[in-house]
């Protein structure tokens, strides 16, 4: 509840003509504060007036006046510059550390809006909203998504920020993992990137003139080629190449129920995303510096097209033979490596270098594709908020994870606008 105390004060959803200490004195709100989501009183810097006084200083907001006492704010010195406690049960008179009574407020969530308030947090997995989204002015939702689909590229960078700390700056080895990761297609992304993590690209450089044996190095490390078998030929070269690599580097591989296979279809299974990956990797890894200097869709997804021959023209796994494909990614695919792994790293090195022309390529790639298809894109669409492009799937994405799925309501600007459209001043 406290909460929904701290939004009506920051948005002023209150009738601020008649606001009044619990002692009668009048209160004029000048400026609320900021909201503080760290240790410390809930609103720095308001400025209010009581009984035409001028106060400076900070805003403490519990349920409870008692709660002040609960906290132990009535001995913390950090407390002692709040100016003004507003509860919404007044049952005590709280004090600063040398004994001063603070001005209390008694403020209420009006009944409609805490009605809206707790229709929105308890069902907002579900979407509860959808039913009011007419009522909202598109512009509202269309300049929500924009800032939603920026928020998820900045927090999809922070992960290869973090990457390229790592690996001092080499960016050809934070693109590998990037990609590495994104070739999990969601169900194996951990275990693509605990494999790439695992095996540095650098190992593999210096063995980039063999096809046969980056394949080795990857499978093998997988953990894929555990098994002692005796009935294909190929499997036996690889796990004895790998026998040497792994002496050589000091590899310890992956445990083999890292992967999952449960509802994969065979062409996404693991042993042919490892295979296309070699193809990658083969000749010399360079994919981030040919991405950099891709200018159009095309180029970006021709840099994805690959053909698998030999083995795993006619192989998912060790198994049995399939049927010749040597196809491994259809378009759909690539676009999804280009919406999760190509337009984050540019945007990244857009932002590390300063270069706003690949910040602004990186949104482009996104507007320039098509939206997902998913059970997240198709539930908004059934609520009436429609996807035109890979930016705005993105945007319904990073909605429903971060604020839906959190129900973080009193912050999300559809919520918002949802409780201010039938917020009653005054109970």
């Amino acid at each position: 509840m406290e909460k929904l105390m701290q939004y009506i004060w920051q948005h002023q959803l209150i009738d601020t003509q008649h606001l009044v200490t619990i002692d009668g004195k009048r209160v004029q709100v000048i400026d609320a504060g900021r909201l503080n989501r760290d240790a410390g009183p809930d609103f720095f810097n308001a400025k209010i007036r009581i009984d035409g006084c001028m106060w400076v200083g900070n805003i403490e907001i519990h349920y409870r006046a008692s709660d002040w006492r609960r906290h132990n704010h009535h001995n913390d010195k950090a407390y002692d510059s709040v100016i003004l406690h507003i509860v919404e049960v007044d049952d005590m008179a709280v004090t600063r550390t040398n004994g001063e009574v603070i001005p209390q407020l008694v403020l209420r969530a009006a009944p409609t809006l805490r009605g809206d308030y707790q229709k929105l947090v308890e069902n907002a997995p579900l979407l509860s909203c959808g039913e009011r989204i007419p009522s909202i002015d598109p512009f509202i939702i269309t300049d929500w998504l924009n800032s939603l689909a920026l928020e998820r590229l900045q927090s999809k960078s922070e992960r290869i920020e973090s990457w390229l700390d790592l690996y001092k700056g080499n960016w050809e080895e934070v693109c590998y993992v990037t990609l590495s990761r994104n070739m999990g297609f969601g169900i194996n992304s951990d275990a693509f990137e605990r494999l790439a993590r695992s095996l540095p690209l650098s190992f593999m450089q210096k063995h980039a003139d063999s096809l046969f044996q980056i394949e080795a190095f990857l499978i093998g490390q997988a953990g894929l080629l555990a098994e002692q078998r005796n009935d294909d030929n190929y499997y036996t070269r690889l796990q004895g190449e790998y026998a040497f690599l792994q002496n050589k580097f000091g590899l310890t591989p992956l445990p083999e129920e890292a992967w999952k296979f449960f509802r994969l279809r065979p062409q996404n299974f693991p042993h042919r995303r490892l295979a296309m990956l070699a193809h990658y990797i083969y000749g010399g890894f360079s994919l981030f510096a040919r991405l950099c200097q891709a200018t159009t869709i095309e180029e970006m997804r021709t840099l994805f097209q690959v053909q698998l021959s030999g083995y795993w023209d006619t192989h998912y796994t060790f198994d049995a033979t399939s049927p010749a494909s040597t196809s491994v990614l259809g378009i759909p695919a690539i676009d999804i490596i280009l919406i999760n792994t190509v337009a984050p790293l540019i945007y990244t090195y857009g932002v590390y270098t300063g270069e706003t022309t690949y910040i602004d390529r990186a949104q482009w790639v996104w507007e320039s594709l098509r939206p997902e298809q998913n059970n997240i894109v198709r539930r908004f669409a059934a609520i009436g908020i429609d996807t035109h492009s890979a930016l705005e799937s993105q945007a319904v994405i990073q909605l429903y994870n971060e604020y839906c799925q959190n129900k973080k309501c009193l912050y999300c600007r559809i919520g918002h606008k949802l409780l201010a459209q039938n917020a009653i001043r005054e109970e």
